[in-house]
């Protein structure tokens, strides 16, 4: 099967690196995305936009042989369902990891500043969201935030427009990693989370570690990914 890699912010292509030989080895094709502007830290953001993010995954799923498996990661999952929202004739199934489909009207992340058109990675202690972070050593922490490649204002700022109800129709898989499966259907009960509360079919899955389980937890994120497959 065709499974289609959409990163999340401050990342590209390379942040599946240590998922994709487990999805390849049990014999399918991937296609790890690096969105327009995210190629490197040089890389020219300019006029970048949320519609040139969703473009790219949508062009990926015209470019495969058969139904995709799109997989979505943290606010590339509101990228992810946007490619859904534009083929879900396309789409057998979508698994979004540690974020959740955004709604019609919403920004796709809001509320953080901008320097000269792009938004760099915070510090997420600083923030006050240490949870994001679990999983890192130190060194490899440094790492990350020094790799951290900034993201067009376009694209954090761009707003979600939805138009095929058809998305509601595709299964989805809901990888919980640091928060619990659980604290998710609660959220979804209280109406935090309506877009996913109007899938008719949904499958929670727990990978406990931080935010980034491809960085952490990338084996145990790979066979989540698998188990997601269709048939």
């Amino acid at each position: 099967m065709d499974i289609v890699l959409v990163p999340g912010l401050w990342l590209n292509a390379s942040t599946w690196d240590q998922v994709t030989p487990t999805l390849e080895a049990a014999g399918h094709r991937t296609q790890a995305l690096t969105l327009p502007g995210t190629e490197s830290k040089e890389s020219d953001r300019a006029g970048i936009t949320l519609d040139d993010h969703v473009a790219a995954v949508v062009a990926a799923i015209d470019d495969a042989e058969g139904p995709v498996l799109l997989v979505g990661h943290s606010a590339g999952c509101g990228i992810a369902h946007l490619a859904l929202d534009a083929r879900p004739e396309r789409v057998a199934r979508v698994v979004h990891v540690g974020g959740f489909p955004s709604s019609d009207g919403e920004e796709l992340l809001g509320g953080f500043d901008a320097v000269d058109g792009e938004i760099a990675m915070p510090d997420w202690v600083e923030k006050g969201e240490d949870d994001n972070v679990i999983g890192f050593s130190d060194a490899e922490l440094a790492d990350f935030y020094t790799a951290a490649i900034p993201v067009p204002e376009g694209v954090m700022n761009g707003v979600i427009h939805l138009k095929d109800t058809r998305r509601y129709d595709v299964p989805v898989t809901m990888v919980c990693p640091e928060y619990t499966a659980d604290q998710l259907r609660e959220w979804v009960a209280d109406g935090h989370v309506p877009e996913l509360a109007a899938i008719s079919d949904v499958t929670y899955v727990d990978v406990p570690t931080g935010h980034w389980p491809q960085l952490t937890r990338p084996d145990d994120l790979a066979k989540a990914i698998l188990g997601a497959v269709p048939g």
